[in-house]
């Protein structure tokens, strides 16, 4: 999973009781929280039953389904309407400090340059291209803007431009089931053609014959990407040819073009092993060919040069992956020869080619590293970088005959820049910092630090911390500590101009480098899933331990956050120690683990048998029941809770948190708050438009900061 995935960064809100709403409490605890009614289903596996009593919540054309979410948003906004100024002022101060009218660094492709801008007071991109110099004419070839009327979500993806230049292939999703509807626009005319496919992923790939296009379907009951069509244009859907159908369920597909431009490449993965198939651009009524064939627990990604494939590979138990090369004229692994040895102390994560310089992706200690390597081996070296809190990355360079590498770097302290290095002459330009507008930003305001937290069984776990330099740090300081861990997922130290909103306000944000990632590099990751899988959610809570233990903070101070996988981590750390919580927030939640990876009419269950594990086998039915947040809700006390979700989720359906927080009202035995957002009209990531989003932020830290008594 890559940063683009930073599915983490789902954002929801809401707030709580605290000092300084004392004078709302006796009026808000006056307030009946939603009852849903309790209609028992047995499920039994391996002669174990449990009992659902609130399954009947799978059904979203249910109206006593629809009744009853809507009860609960109608219990959290009278729960909260309090702090409604509040919510609206942090949204206008989030606002504030992002640049409306703000634009891309420029890129170069096939003879144009490319820009993405925003207009002041809109909410979605406008994407446009000049031709050869940024002095011409722009051309404007998608507004967000005006293609999203009437709809309450909009995503425009997948744009793909053909080889002349004259067509541009994208998606549409308006539901927000990331569900695209595959179209084609002449960028000379205006027109987008009769040309409609639907259930897509949003993005295709065009050969050079510039009519002929392959793109991926998914399943519309599982949404699993199975299927690479091939469409000509003009033609209906009904005429497009079936080029390859992923049978294996536990894999997904996708097609690419190489940087090269001289391959398609279809892709399928599961979470342990890879596969590919190569044909050339130039002939796509050509038979795709194998590049070698599958093996459980093989993972490789290929790099197309000259009259070699580059092949990053864990191959022969490199844990840490190696890169291997191949002449294209046989590219089976047993003709692999090793390039770049494995490492047992250094991730290698990727590779970027261009025609002089190849450039390493690794990761030591947790922090990134850039290697740039002449291809004739005449020089190489690193990218110097000092903090322990930053994140570096290589950016977009989809151009292969240049000496300049685009980079991206910014730190918890630092806003995001894009850099541009000349690879030969070691020169580096700036083309853009992150603007943080308002005037109140001072990066030296703001500290940053790494510190490591011992877990029970003697591992030391990394946290990245940042904080105002005026916040003192003791028992009293409230952390938000954020973590997901899982998937090999790494969730690098970044720079939020959002989060500002929280360290203003004396709050310490602690970002957990759990396992389950790979922050520390591929075991780190393997040490968190499947039948290890409670290492991660260990880990956390002795990170938890660690910041009260140095008296960081205090349990009356501390509060925790996860989204999606993380809400999974929220759920089972609520479980297991609830006391040192003041507050909780758990987005978009995967709680029900056992009833969900038993079902594989849901989306995505087949596909991480490898990361959870397949409940029809006992031993991980067993283990899955015994962390699974749902299964273990107890009569206990839990901590001021927010749990949201979107109606139309495909990746963590909504019934998850819904029956969840069914449970916990029924059993909890503490008076502290528990709150349900439900955002009816959108999916796993929550609003659509640039700003919007922002709404849920607003939620989210009112929640904390009304918990702290620091509504102003």
């Amino acid at each position: 999973m890559n940063r683009s995935q930073k599915i983490v960064a789902v954002i929801l809100g809401c707030l709580t009781f605290a000092a300084s709403c004392k004078n709302h409490e006796n009026e808000m605890t006056q307030i009946p929280a939603p009852v849903a009614k309790k209609q028992p289903k047995e499920l039994e596996k391996h002669g174990d039953v449990r009992t659902d009593d609130y399954y009947w919540m799978n059904d979203r054309e249910n109206p006593e389904v629809i009744s009853h979410l809507e009860a609960e948003n109608a219990y959290y906004q009278k729960m909260t309407e309090h702090t409604n100024d509040f919510q609206t002022a942090l949204f206008e101060e989030m606002k504030s400090r992002i640049k409306e009218d703000d634009t891309s660094v420029p890129y170069k492709n096939n003879g144009y340059w490319y820009i993405t801008r925003f207009e002041t007071g809109q909410q979605y991109p406008i994407y446009s291209r000049k031709k050869e110099t940024l002095d011409a004419e722009e051309e404007i070839m998608f507004n967000g803007n005006e293609m999203s009327v009437g709809h309450e979500f909009f995503n425009l993806g997948g744009l793909s431009i053909s080889p002349n230049n004259e067509l541009a292939a994208f998606g549409v999703d308006t539901v927000s089931r990331r569900q695209y509807t595959l179209q084609i626009k002449n960028l000379s005319t205006g027109e987008v053609y009769d040309d409609k496919i639907d259930n897509t992923t949003g993005g295709a790939v065009w050969a050079d014959d510039n009519k002929t296009l392959f793109y991926t379907k998914k399943d519309p009951v599982t949404l699993r990407a199975d299927k690479i069509y091939k469409h000509v244009l003009g033609t209906p859907e009904s005429a497009d040819e079936l080029v390859f159908n992923e049978e294996d369920e536990t894999f997904g597909t996708y097609v690419y073009k190489t940087k090269s431009k001289k391959y398609i490449v279809i892709g399928s993965y599961s979470t342990l092993t890879s596969e590919f198939q190569i044909l050339k651009a130039s002939d796509p009524n050509g038979t795709f060919q194998v590049f070698s064939p599958r093996e459980r627990g093989l993972e490789y990604s290929i790099s197309h040069y000259d009259d070699h494939f580059y092949v990053l590979t864990n191959k022969d138990g490199a844990t840490n992956f190696k890169l291997m090369k191949v002449h294209l004229d046989n590219t089976n692994a047993e003709n692999w020869e090793e390039f770049i040895p494995h490492r047992e102390d250094v991730l290698l994560e990727d590779l970027t080619i261009f025609k002089e310089f190849y450039v390493l992706s690794e990761r030591e200690n947790g922090l990134n590293k850039l290697k740039i390597v002449r291809w004739d081996d005449n020089d190489s070296y690193y990218l110097p970088f000092e903090s322990e809190t930053y994140t570096a990355y290589v950016s977009t360079n989809p151009d292969f005959d240049t000496e300049i590498l685009r980079y991206a770097y910014n730190s918890m302290t630092t806003p995001s820049s894009t850099i541009d290095f000349n690879m030969k002459t070691m020169e580096k330009e700036v083309k853009k910092e992150q603007e943080v507008l308002g005037g109140k930003f001072h990066k030296d305001n703001y500290r940053e630090k790494r510190v490591w937290a011992t877990a029970r069984d003697g591992v030391k776990v990394p946290i990245s911390l940042v904080y105002h330099k005026d916040t003192p740090l003791d028992k009293n300081t409230p952390i938000l500590q954020y973590a997901y861990g899982s998937y090999g997922a790494t969730i690098d130290p970044y720079f939020s101009s959002v989060r500002l909103s929280l360290l203003d306000r004396g709050f310490v944000y602690a970002l957990a480098h759990i396992r389950g990632g790979q922050y520390l590099g591929r075991p780190w990751y393997e040490d968190g899933k499947l039948l290890k899988k409670k290492n991660t959610f260990t880990d956390f809570v002795d990170c938890s331990k660690f910041l009260i233990s140095e008296e960081y903070t205090s349990p009356e101070h501390l509060y925790a956050m996860g989204g999606s996988a993380g809400g999974l981590l929220m759920g089972a750390v609520v479980n297991m120690a609830p006391e040192l919580y003041n507050g909780i927030v758990a987005q978009v939640p995967f709680v029900d683990v056992v009833t969900t990876m038993l079902d594989d009419s849901i989306p995505l269950t087949t596909g991480e048998y490898d990361e959870w594990g397949n409940p029809n086998e006992k031993e991980y039915y067993d283990y899955m029941k015994s962390y699974s947040p749902y299964d273990n809700v107890a009569a206990k006390a839990y901590p001021n809770m927010l749990v949201t979700t979107g109606l139309h989720d495909s990746q963590v359906q909504y019934f998850e948190p819904a029956k969840w927080v069914a449970k916990l009202r029924e059993l909890k035995t503490d008076d502290n708050l528990l709150l349900f957002d439900i955002n009816m009209e959108a999916g796993h990531g929550g609003a659509s438009g640039r700003f919007e989003s922002l709404k849920e932020v607003a939620k989210e830290y009112a929640f904390l900061l009304d918990l702290e008594g620091k509504t102003d």
